[in-house]
């Protein structure tokens, strides 16, 4: 065998209070053909979707960093080249977990080439070690809801499915915001007050999901830690959020570092209505945006 295809979902991370921690994987998904070849072939890229104007075959490129990291601890003297056909159709920038997608995608191709010779957590470090943070990749690879720790610069995932049947809603920007100007944005210390407040929301945001107690979800997906510094990042975000709950979706957040907002919603609310909401008060700040009603992905990365 040497040509594979990966199917990756999209992810949202934070997940309101869960900042770097919190993540869940969604019906939106990019396709990656892997194809091993001769090693003085190079390597090779052909991009349809997202991306496909500006992503290059490079060592730099997620896909073939990734990839090559555990082939190469796998087979230290087995020098390939390596072609890369994507179809993406996870926006690139918005938060919703496109570069987390890629290397997920190359890990774990690589496993399959290399008779899956990594378990699921040794892939998880692989992963997070390139992205630097274990909240997008985890459920990317893993699926489903999933809360991440580091310990002893490792880091651990555990996945969870939810009793709480949701819909989830994504107002996708046209504007782009880089992860790293979204992070500058957060101050080094923070009160204690809100330290407590987020520890509440995201332990109640858990509690809720787990046991299906939707009246919760509402004050569970606040957030003091991260979203009030990136609002001016996003023009209209309050009115968005509030436009969101008002047509009937139990909150909405900054999908990772954004720019989407995603709203979570009941299984039998509006869901079209949700995203026109939010649709038009995007428009109203100036925003066009497109809109996404999605399921949550319970498998993560697979081989098609």
């Amino acid at each position: 065998m040497n040509k594979i295809c990966i199917q990756v979902p999209a992810t949202s991370a934070n997940c309101g209070p869960g900042y770097d921690t919190l993540g869940v994987a969604c019906t939106l998904y990019n396709v990656l053909t892997f194809e091993i070849l001769p090693p003085a072939d190079g390597l090779l890229l052909k991009v349809s979707g997202e991306g496909s104007e500006y992503l290059a075959a490079s060592e730099d490129n997620l896909a073939f960093k990734s990839f090559f990291a555990v082939w190469k601890a796998a087979r230290p003297d087995g020098a390939v080249g390596l072609k890369i056909t994507m179809d993406n159709k996870i926006p690139m920038s918005r938060g919703l977990g496109s570069s987390s997608s890629a290397i997920v995608a190359g890990v774990y191709a690589a496993n399959v080439f290399c008779g899956s010779k990594f378990s699921q957590d040794e892939l998880l470090n692989f992963a997070t070690e390139i992205e630097g943070h274990p909240d997008n990749v985890a459920p990317a690879l893993l699926g489903g809801f999933t809360i991440s720790y580091m310990e002893g610069g490792k880091a651990h995932s555990l996945s969870f499915k939810p009793a709480l049947p949701l819909k989830l809603i994504a107002a996708v920007p046209e504007h782009k915001l880089a992860t790293a100007l979204a992070r500058q944005a957060i101050p080094q210390q923070i009160r204690h007050i809100d330290a407590v407040f987020n520890v509440s929301r995201a332990s109640l945001l858990v509690a809720a999901l787990m046991s299906g107690s939707g009246q919760y979800l509402a004050a569970g997906l606040e957030d003091k830690l991260h979203q009030p510094y990136r609002a001016h990042l996003i023009p209209g975000l309050q009115d968005v959020f509030n436009a969101a709950k008002k047509a009937g979706a139990y909150n909405a957040i900054i999908s990772g570092a954004g720019s989407t907002v995603m709203a979570y919603a009941a299984a039998d609310a509006d869901h079209e209505g949700i995203a026109a909401a939010m649709q038009q008060a995007f428009a109203m700040h100036g925003q066009k945006c497109q809109t996404h009603i999605l399921d949550i992905d319970y498998q993560g990365v697979r081989q098609l």
